[in-house]
C-alpha cells in the first residue's frame, strides 16, 4: 500500500502565498510522475500542475506563472509553491501520484486534500 500525506494550506488573503507539500510512503520502489489536482465547490476536480520523475514540468493556464511544482526523489515528495494568490485559486488540493511499489506492481494513490482559501 502507498500513501500519501500532504500539509501546507489554510487562509490567505488575494495576493498572497502558500505552499503545500505531500510525502509518499509505503512500499515504494520508486515514484514516477506526481501531481497535485484541486477541486473548487460545485466543480470537478482538475489537474493543477504535475512533475515526472525528471523534472519535466506541466501547469493548467490558470496556474501558469504563479504556482511552481517542484520534488524531492529522495523524500518520495512533491512541493507546490503558490504565488498571487486568487479567490478562484480556493479548493481543495490534492496529491497524486503514480507509484512502483516493491511486491505489486503499480499503484496510484491520493493524498487526503488539504483546503487553501483565498479571501478578496
Amino acid at each position: 500500500q502507498v500513501q500519501l500525506v500532504e500539509s501546507g494550506g489554510g487562509l490567505v488573503q488575494a495576493g498572497g502565498s502558500l505552499s503545500l507539500s505531500c510525502a509518499a510512503s509505503g512500499s515504494i520502489f520508486r515514484v514516477d510522475t506526481m501531481y497535485w489536482y484541486r477541486q473548487a465547490p460545485g466543480k470537478r476536480r482538475e489537474l493543477a500542475a504535475r512533475v515526472t520523475r525528471g523534472g519535466g514540468t506541466w501547469y493548467a493556464a490558470s496556474v501558469k506563472g504563479r504556482f511552481t511544482i517542484s520534488r524531492d526523489n529522495a523524500k518520495n515528495s512533491v512541493y507546490l509553491q503558490m504565488v498571487s494568490l486568487k479567490p478562484e485559486d480556493t479548493a481543495v488540493y490534492y496529491c497524486y501520484a503514480d507509484v512502483e511499489t516493491l511486491y505489486d506492481g503499480r499503484q496510484s494513490a491520493w493524498g487526503q486534500g488539504t483546503q487553501v482559501t483565498v479571501s478578496s
